[in-house]
Formats: structure tokens, sequence, C-alpha cells
């Protein structure tokens, strides 16, 4: 059985989507993006809204840049390789191999996946995820904080939702970036 894990890149304040400018810097280093590749490896499966959706479909081409980076290159076969799910009531099409659009996001069909996958699943996009964590179907968080507070936006957990978790790890990296991951009980 897989796990469904839930990622995102968070402004110091908690927010996952700023509502003015980006989330700040710490994350675009080397460092850090080789610690991501590795820490998701194991995903086989990502189920995106399409707003996220639309910002990763970067990676169905991204080894293909002329300079390219060997730690950009590995992260896009990763990507390339795992299966990808978009929840959409407005996508026609999808750009990227693998991938399947589903009008609405179903709590039922997410268990089911995740009952019989042998990889982890990660849901991504802070609205999407907000879904699946009031269905009660996240095993695991992994939180990279910035060092920017960004005052509003879209927070990494949603309102109205109490989560009782157990830290699992923690890193600093060089550029100020924190690194933690938690694991419900």
């Amino acid at each position: 059985m897989g796990r469904l894990v839930y990622s995102m890149i968070t402004s110091l304040d908690g927010y996952a989507v700023a509502a003015e400018g980006d989330l700040g810097r710490g994350a675009e280093d080397e460092e850090v993006h080789t610690f991501i590749d590795d820490r998701f490896r194991s995903v086989g499966t990502y189920l995106y809204g399409r707003r996220m959706y639309e910002t990763m479909v970067f990676w169905e081409t991204a080894h293909a840049e002329p300079d390219a980076p060997p730690h950009i290159v590995e992260y896009a076969r990763g990507w390339q390789a795992a299966d990808k799910v978009v929840y959409s009531t407005t996508l026609e099409s999808v750009s990227s191999e693998r991938t399947r659009i589903e009008r609405a996001f179903d709590p039922q069909s997410v268990r089911r996946l995740k009952e019989e996958s042998e990889a982890d699943l990660s849901v991504d996009g802070p609205t999407l995820a907000a879904q699946a964590i009031r269905a009660g179907l996240v095993d695991d968080y992994h939180l990279f904080l910035t060092t920017s507070v960004v005052g509003g936006g879209t927070r990494f957990f949603p309102d109205g939702v109490r989560l009782d978790l157990d830290l699992v790890e923690q890193r600093s990296f060089d550029s100020g970036l924190l690194y933690a991951h938690y694991r419900t009980r």
C-alpha cells in the first residue's frame, strides 16, 4: 500500500502560495533540489490540481534544455516516469505522458489508489491537498520553509482542520531553507 504525501515549499509564515510575488528564496539551489529528488523518488503517482499541473508540466521537457544540469535532468526523468492525475473541470487536454484528467476529487477513488499502489502517491497544491487532508487521506507532510514572511495567500494547511503529527525528520540547508517531515499518528 502506498502512502499519500503532501509536500510544498512554503513561506516562513505558512503560505504555500503567496498573495503577491513568490515565496522567497532558499529552494533554488542544487543541494535542496537534490534532497527533494532523493526524498520523493519513491512517488509513483502525482495528484495535481490544474494550476499545479500547469506549473509542474515543465518537467516533461526540462531534460532537453541545452544547459540543464545533471540534477535537473535526473529530477525530470523521475517526474516523467511517474503517473499523473490532474483534477480539473476546465482543462481540456494534458501535454505530458502518463497523465489523465479527472473532473472531480473523489476520496474513495484516492483511497483505492493508495491501497492498490506499491509506490507512494503525492498530492500537490494546497487547494487539492486540503480536500485530501479533510478526507483523512494524507499520511506524511513535508514542509520546505523559505526565509520569507509573505503576509498572505493560500496556507499550506487548510483552516478548520486539527492534526496531531509526529516529527520524523528535520534539516536545515545553507540557503536558509528548513525542512520538516511530519507523519500522522
